[in-house]
């Protein structure tokens, strides 16, 4: 808590005492002066207060100077910041009449920015008094606080935003929310009686999110309370019928949802505000149910079990482990969605969301400025405000180059002009190196052809490298081998920046930058005021959609990435307006004082509701997802904002209704775009009704228009709301009722409609959203994880996909996503591995490819070792891609496995490399590193193994189609399998025949080249004959006697080694009974398989150093300690 009130605070502003004011709230005293030269002029700053070294300067000009502008402001804290790591500069005027509070705010998760608050005499430091006061330490605290502990107070307090994640809430909520269903009378349909729960449930948590914030009648046990005073008149009132009967419909409807509340109702439920939202409305299932009731029983339950916990609507994180808040809820609900339906989607974390979100937002916001400014001012002058962008790049040494790829580099004293050569031992990057670390940099070795019997070779000289790097300069479970990579990354993509080389957004996905930094530092420092204004104007006008939007876990990575965007164009605009004669920016003014309108209670309460209703769109086909995800974005809102009784309505700026933002139907059933209304006419519509729809659609977009606008720019009466909610609904069911009855009518007439309605959901795009579809020709920014559901395990049917013999609802989700985008849109998710590397994905690829995919980026999913969904043992890419992009070029980094402790790195140490050339029918190699396209130009050469196949039953290899995740293993014997002590084999075992016989066959499939090949080519788990047949194996016929009896002999004392360290396990299951099966330890072979791939090479011409890669590849994770465990074989 505070010691600090309003009225004092106050007065400390206002007669300029911050000695006085930091002193109050615990800082140590300070009186020092420093003087910052900076060109002609010397800035004289007075420090008045420090705590363990974060110092509060202010800065006073002379008697015949003025504040400084914007410009000189930024370049003066980055003067400071040297001579003061931490710190906050307070710049006043001259006649005390100006207060500019500057930051550079530091936020886990989020691009550190400058962070201004301007406070001017006559004015109420509201503003300043939220971010200040909380910036109090006591006098116990003084001996354990260090400057990590008030940087961290002073950021949060600047802008506070964390997450925290509590599975014990999802267990017993579980629970909870199962009993509460049992108490739900008067309602027949089970399905409505779960989501009717579902919705008490989420008005009751936003209830109680909103009472431990003071808003319902100042009262912190709001809720419980009035359940015991309601309980008490029973048996005295003989009206009163329930809780839920005689208070809380009351409370929802005519108190919360309402802002014409009468006196006898107040008194009854005391001083509460108008949400609005749509959440407290008469709900559909209300009108449709007219005798629901709730037993008292219920809400003792619920109530009991939300008071275990402590609810709060910020969402800094603390200890207790007792803490919910709506980041937790998200999780939760996402959670709790997903186990009721099987709907195969999966709680996406959040490095996913931020990594697919800002990845496609920020780039088409700076093509969206370039475009803009292009139409209004002339390609010329365009391009010289983006040469200031790109100068700004050029000039920015590393900065946007991430610190997990910096890890351990002297980067302040490192050499950028050496001619040393990189692989070269003494290259500045390798200095701190151990010298047996050191020595396996050889230059004059690595480009010979290998020679089996010259040793030592390359590998076996940087066997060193396979250590474990120490901890002061590697990343966790980082080797030696991987930190040269990284060292060596860091090293190309420094070079390119200082030579102004990236000069395109995009480059910044290909080199993995830090692209919301560099956004956040081009809004915070671009001199030219047209390039905010249209920066500003893309951010108001993007359209980003989610198709399966779930609980809104993209929705809200969208939210943090466009909100401090918003923030610093807004505070730019400032800047301009306020160092400029008046009428000079009236277009800035025009906007500020929108923005700045009494209606809003804060700025961050008007970025986030315009935002909500301007730029996020979801559907989802579960009613109770959306009704998460439109609960959380209220959350969020009121978050913003502190309880004022002495304001109007508390002073909470009612709720934004965004029931037709986030709206619920099944995303691949209905009309789409105009083309499939018009293919519709002369089959089951006439000339007079197209028209008759066009223009229906045309009145639904009118009518949301006018529905958004009333919303953000105010209303006087809740009646012109709620007339335009009214038609808008009205005109929606009409239109959608005439689609689905063409819908029915064109390929479901088999099924009664009723039904078909019930289980097809059917959802109108060009309808529902015709604003968008029609007029912008579609969405903007497409982002999400879509179901991986096979379609013959769904209960609805769909028609007229060319993705149909895909097989799976993602494929189809993909495809209606390029459907509903415009040309200049960008769409990237995280789907199945299969979907880029397998045969039957082949029309989805198709479909990606002909829409112009510049990137598809590939990562492990799996459980071997790490997993992305917990939980979820499945191999998973994430795409990106945009539409109308001249070059075609496709980018892939690996298979990317990783180990649990490496999670948090894991996209920030993400390469990529161009492989355009190696895209094949049914897939997308997994190309990493550029040597890999010299190995891969050696292999392609040759013929394919699929030409030395045969079906004789003699030389028989087996060989597992699953389950081997490191190594591929084949075997001249069966493996073993018993059940229940009778031979079986397993059904993961297949066989294959080569003409050339079997033990050559079984040292090549074993080689660690093959396993390489499989890795980069195939889905990651299954191993088929078609793998098999697309290898590219050598002439046979131009190997000698002599080396394919080399080969012979490895490839026996491969199989030797294979069975004697091989034993045999029990496994007991229920079904079958007891299992006996030989399990394998490749791994305890892998010296045998190194001398294959060293007789190969010679034959593929290798050279040392792509040898030294094909046996080192995915080393750490193929020797690592986490596969003793062996593989399985399963039965």
């Amino acid at each position: 808590m505070s010691t600090i009130n309003k009225k004092e605070f106050k007065q400390y502003i206002e007669s300029f005492d911050f000695t006085g004011l930091f002193n109050q709230l615990g800082w140590t005293y300070l009186d020092e002066q420093t003087a910052v030269k900076l060109k002609e002029e010397t800035y004289i700053f007075h420090s008045v207060a420090e705590k363990s070294g974060f110092r509060i300067l202010v800065f006073k000009p002379f008697v015949s100077k003025d504040l400084p502008d914007y410009a000189t402001r930024l370049q003066l804290d980055r003067k400071i910041g040297k001579l003061f790591r931490e710190h906050l500069i307070i710049f006043c005027d001259r006649n005390n009449s100006t207060q500019i509070w500057q930051l550079f705010v530091k936020q886990l998760g989020k691009p550190s920015r400058f962070s201004e608050t301007r406070w001017y005499k006559g004015q109420e430091p509201e503003m300043l008094y939220q971010k200040t006061s909380n910036l109090f330490f006591t006098l116990d605290q003084e001996e354990n606080i260090t400057i990590t502990d008030v940087v961290e107070v002073v950021n949060e307090n600047f802008s506070r935003n964390a997450e925290q994640v509590t599975k014990k809430f999802f267990e017993n909520f579980r629970k909870e929310h199962k009993k509460f269903i049992e108490f739900i009378k008067g309602i027949s349909v089970v399905t409505d009686r779960e989501w009717y729960a579902s919705l008490m449930l989420n008005r009751l948590m936003f209830c109680y999110f909103i009472q431990k914030k003071g808003f319902l009648d100042n009262n912190l046990n709001y809720l419980k309370e009035k359940l015991v005073y309601c309980q008490q008149k029973k048996g005295k009132d003989k009206f009163y019928v329930s809780f839920y009967k005689n208070f809380l419909l009351a409370l929802f409807h005519q108190g919360l949802g309402s802002p014409d509340q009468s006196e006898e109702l107040k008194k009854e439920i005391g001083r509460i505000p108008y949400l609005n939202g749509g959440l407290f409305d008469v709900h559909e299932l209300e009108k449709q149910y007219e005798n629901i009731d709730i037993s008292d029983t219920a809400f003792e339950a619920i109530f009991n079990f939300f008071d275990q916990y402590n609810w709060h609507l910020d969402t800094r994180i603390t200890a207790t482990g007792k803490d919910i808040n709506p980041d937790v809820i998200g999780f939760i609900f996402e959670k709790y969605i997903n186990d009721r339906a099987q709907m195969g989607a999966y709680y996406t974390k959040e490095d996913i969301t931020d990594y697919i979100s800002k990845n496609c937002i920020i780039p088409f916001l700076f093509d969206e400025t370039d475009r803009t400014l292009r139409q209004a001012q002339g390609a010329s002058k365009t391009e010289n405000k983006f040469d200031e962008v790109w100068q700004m790049l050029k000039e920015s040494g590393d900065t946007y180059i991430y610190e997990a790829v910096k890890k351990g580099i002297d980067t302040e004293n490192l050499d950028l002009t050496t001619t040393i050569s990189i692989d070269d031992p003494n290259h500045p990057l390798w200095a701190d190196l151990p010298g047996e670390i050191r020595n396996g940099f050889r230059p004059e070795m690595k480009d010979k052809t290998v020679q089996p019997e010259t040793e030592p070779h390359l590998w076996q000289l940087r066997k060193e490298w396979n250590k474990p790097a120490p901890e002061t300069i590697a990343l966790p479970t980082e080797i030696y081998r991987e930190l040269i990579d990284r060292r060596k990354r860091y090293w190309e993509i420094r070079k390119k920046i200082d030579a102004g080389e990236i000069t395109q957004i995009n480059d910044f996905i290909t080199f993995n930058l830090n692209i919301r930094q560099f956004a956040q530092d081009v809004v915070d420092n671009h001199s030219d005021p047209d390039f905010i204004r249209h920066f500003y104007e893309a951010l108001n006008n993007i359209t980003i959609l989610d198709p399966t939007c779930g609980s809104g876990a993209f929705l809200f990575a969208a939210m943090n990435i466009l909100e401090p965007l918003y923030e610093s164009c807004i505070q730019r605009m400032e800047n301009f307006v306020d160092e400029a004669p008046k009428g000079k920016y009236v277009k800035f003014e025009e906007i500020l004082k929108y923005v700045k309108a009494p209606d809003h209670p804060n700025l961050k309460y008007f970025v986030f509701k315009n935002i909500i209703l301007r730029n996020l769109y979801g559907v989802d086909i579960m009613k109770e997802a959306v009704e998460i995800a439109k609960l959380r974005l209220f959350l969020k809102l009121v978050a913003t904002v502190d309880v004022d009784y002495k304001k109007p309505n508390l002073g909470l700026e009612p709720l934004p209704d965004i029931d037709f933002n986030i709206r619920s139907g099944n995303t691949l059933i209905g009309y789409a775009t105009k083309k499939e209304i018009d293919d519709l006419q002369g089959m089951f519509v006439t000339p007079k009704m197209k028209e008759q729809i066009l223009e229906e659609c045309d009145l639904v977009s009118r009518a949301f228009q006018r529905f958004k606008e009333i919303q953000l720019k105010g209303y006087e009466n809740k009646k012109e709301f709620t007339m335009a909610k009214a038609e808008l609904i009205s005109r929606l069911q009409k239109l959608g009722n005439n689609l689905n009855k063409i819908l029915y009518k064109q390929h479901y007439e088999s099924i009664v409609y009723d039904k078909w309605l019930e289980t097809h959901q059917p959802f109108h795009w060009f309808a529902e959203f015709y604003e968008i579809i029609h007029d912008k020709g579609g969405f903007d920014v497409v982002i999400g994880n879509p179901p991986y559901v096979e379609y013959a395990g769904v209960t609805y049917s769909i028609n007229n996909y060319y993705t149909l013999n895909c097989g799976n609802l993602y494929a189809f989700v993909i495809e209606k996503c390029f459907a509903i985008s415009n040309q200049n849109s960008k769409l990237s998710m995280i789907i199945p591995m299969s979907g880029t590397v397998t045969k039957r994905m082949v029309s989805l690829q198709k479909l990606l490819s002909k829409n112009r995919l510049t990137r598809c980026l590939y990562f492990a999913g799996d459980s071997n070792p790490g997993q992305l969904f917990e939980g979820v043992k499945s191999q998973l890419c994430v795409f990106n891609t945009e539409k109308n992009r001249e070059n075609n070029k496709l980018w892939t980094s690996k298979y990317k496995r990783w180990f649990y402790e490496e999670r948090n790195f894991l996209f920030k140490t993400l390469s990529l490399c161009e492989s355009t050339k190696y895209i094949k029918e049914y897939h997308f190699k997994k190309i990493h590193y550029e040597i890999e396209k010299s190995i891969l130009n050696k292999l392609l050469k040759n013929r394919i193994l699929g030409s030395y196949l045969t079906n004789s039953n003699k030389d028989i290899l087996y060989y597992k189609n699953a389950g081997n995740a490191y190594y591929r293993m084949c075997y001249t014997t069966k493996p073993i399998t018993k059940e229940n002590g009778i031979s079986k084999d397993s059904s993961t075992l297949n066989t294959i025949s080569f003409i050339f016989g079997k033990q050559i066959a079984q040292g090549v499939i074993s080689s660690n080249l093959f396993n390489y090949y499989w890795f980069i080519s195939s889905d990651c788990y299954h191993l088929t004959k078609q793998d098999i047949s697309d290898f590219n194996f050598l002439d046979i016929n131009k190997i000698s006697d002599v080396e394919k009896l080399n080969l012979e002999e490895i490839s026996k004392e491969l199989e030797k080694d294979y069975q004697s360290k091989s034993i045999l396990k029990t496994t007991n299951y229920k079904t079958k009974g007891v299992i006996e099966y030989q399990e394998f330890y490749p791994r305890l072979s892998k010296s045998i398989i190194d001398k294959i791939d060293t007789v190969l090479a010679e034959h593929y011409g290798f050279t040392e150093e792509e040898l030294d890669f094909i046996i080192n590849y995915d080393i750490k994770y193929r020797m690592g300690k986490e596969l003793e465990n062996g593989e399985e074989e399963e039965s």
